[in-house]
């Protein structure tokens, strides 16, 4: 099999301001492909695709975005494709995931979780596909979590139900765009270390490492290198598939099982 170097290859990341698109957009830009990330603040973008430049000595650049705007997306990947050449790759990361349960929850709360974390997820990877068909190589790794397609959480009925849709989508859209040569996939992480996450405060993180069988929680890196896989030429006969990285997390069928560990 040929192999592109990654220096040739251009990368977009949304939501890569922090969390795991920052630690996505971080692994790429120091393989040596060109990134383009994004965040709702202009300002917090390109402060983060500078601090990566730096420290990577990667090209690196940032800028505002909201997903659920389908201009500015578009704007973003036309930006992407004149500074870099070409855009290859899509990291579609963008999420958020605010806590409220069901009874509480109002259209709006529902509204903007499937907004952000659905409905851009559609967008980005939309604007993304004429770059794609004129690079002629075309990798979309959606982030989604295990929160919906697999297990679920109280509280997070709306997330769940985002990230659900999010594998319903790469399905379809797996099926349309695999005569253009373009696969989609979606990386399905479990409990992270995060900013997000630690907001949530230590007894949950506690709690979260005491339930994954590899007795920790994941890195941002961890989540980067299976994206990195899905969206490298050796993974190019894998198309419409989800990739679980989550210590273990959903294997045990009670807390019983984890008991002799």
């Amino acid at each position: 099999m040929t192999t592109t170097p990654w220096h040739e290859r251009s990368v977009v990341v949304t939501g890569g301001t922090r969390g795991i698109g920052r630690g996505i957009a971080e692994l790429f830009a120091r393989r040596g492909a060109a990134v383009l990330l994004t965040g709702r603040d202009a300002e917090a973008a390109r402060a983060v695709a500078t601090d990566l430049a730096r420290s990577t000595g990667g090209r690196v650049a940032g800028a505002g975005v909201d997903v659920r705007d389908a201009h500015a997306v578009e704007a973003a990947v036309t930006a992407a494709e004149r500074l870099h050449g070409h855009v290859d790759i899509l990291c579609a990361n963008a999420g958020i995931f605010p806590e409220k349960p069901l009874r509480e929850m109002t259209a709006a709360d529902i509204d903007e979780v499937l907004e952000v974390n659905l409905r851009g997820c559609m967008l980005t990877t939309r604007a993304c596909l004429p770059a794609m068909e004129r690079s002629g190589h075309g990798r979309i790794v959606l982030t989604s979590s295990i929160t919906g397609p697999t297990t679920g959480y109280t509280g997070w009925s709306h997330y769940g139900a985002s990230k659900a849709g999010q594998i319903g989508f790469l399905r379809g859209a797996a099926l349309e765009l695999a005569p253009a040569g373009i696969t989609v996939n979606a990386v399905l992480p479990g409990n992270v270390r995060t900013e997000g996450l630690a907001e949530l405060g230590e007894d949950y993180l506690r709690r979260m490492a005491s339930s994954i069988p590899l007795g920790r929680l994941g890195e941002t890196a961890d989540i980067a290198h299976a994206v990195a896989f899905l969206a490298s030429d050796e993974a190019a006969f894998i198309t419409g598939q989800t990739l679980i990285v989550d210590g273990g997390q959903t294997v045990p069928e009670s807390l019983d099982a984890l008991a002799t560990l």
